[in-house]
């Protein structure tokens, strides 16, 4: 039976580079956008590149719980083939705590957090049959405070703390957790910046880095990948 990935927020960034390299790699494809018109233009992609694979997305804004619960449903139908979780999405607000509008912290949570853990809750079971490995996209704003980081280190910091937690829960039950920390990576996120693509770090390496920690016996877990540019985080 072939092997399935799940990974949210799959079309753009690094979740696509994932993708990507998962599926030469010849697992299966679960994944979700809030762009339908996004989904069929990666699915299609995959199709070219490897016709044998097999892309399922859906249609998903993973900033409210109704969104998560129509993935979660989705995913399920796959389950069985289920050996991957990659909790991608997430969003960036630039802002101080002492400044941001209302509602910004709320947002920050249920995107950067809410999605992940409920996500997770929801696919666990099938994980935990599987012996599976769950990848939590935090950020080097899980443990660097940025001045203009606001809401978003608060977030980043508390899915750092729930991958923590998890990898305890998950030890006796054959089930690896590895929490991805990314620097300045070129996503559209930085489509607006004047500084040069070569000081950012490409989407394809943290993709191969959840790789070689996947690829690893099942006797290692990686805990934790702390990745930033060659000259420094920006």
């Amino acid at each position: 039976m072939k092997k399935a990935i799940a990974v949210t927020g799959g079309t753009k960034g690094i979740g696509r580079a994932i993708i990507n390299l998962f599926a030469d790699k010849g697992f299966d494809i679960i994944t979700c956008s809030r762009s339908k018109a996004d989904l069929e233009g990666l699915k299609a992609e995959i199709m070219v590149k490897n016709p044998g694979v097999v892309l399922e997305g859906v249609e998903a804004d993973l900033s409210g719980k109704e969104g998560v619960d129509v993935f979660v449903q989705f995913a399920r139908t796959h389950a069985a083939e289920l050996k991957i979780l990659v909790n991608n999405t997430g969003m960036f607000l630039p802002g101080q705590i002492h400044t941001e509008e209302e509602g910004v912290f709320e947002q920050m949570l249920a995107t950067n957090v809410g999605s992940a853990y409920h996500i997770t809750r929801g696919l666990i079971h099938h994980i935990i049959n599987n012996k599976g490995h769950i990848f939590n996209m935090c950020s080097t704003a899980s443990i660097t405070p940025y001045i203009n980081g606001g809401s978003y280190c608060i977030a980043k910091y508390a899915l750092l703390g729930m991958s923590k937690v998890l990898r305890e829960e998950m030890k006796d039950q054959g089930v690896r957790v590895t929490a991805i920390l990314p620097g300045a990576t070129m996503t559209t996120s930085w489509a607006e910046t004047d500084l040069p693509e070569e000081r950012f770090m490409r989407p394809e390496d943290v993709a191969h880095a959840i790789w070689g920690a996947y690829a690893m016996s099942d006797r290692t877990v990686v805990e934790e990948i702390v990745m930033r540019p060659q000259l420094g985080d920006i």
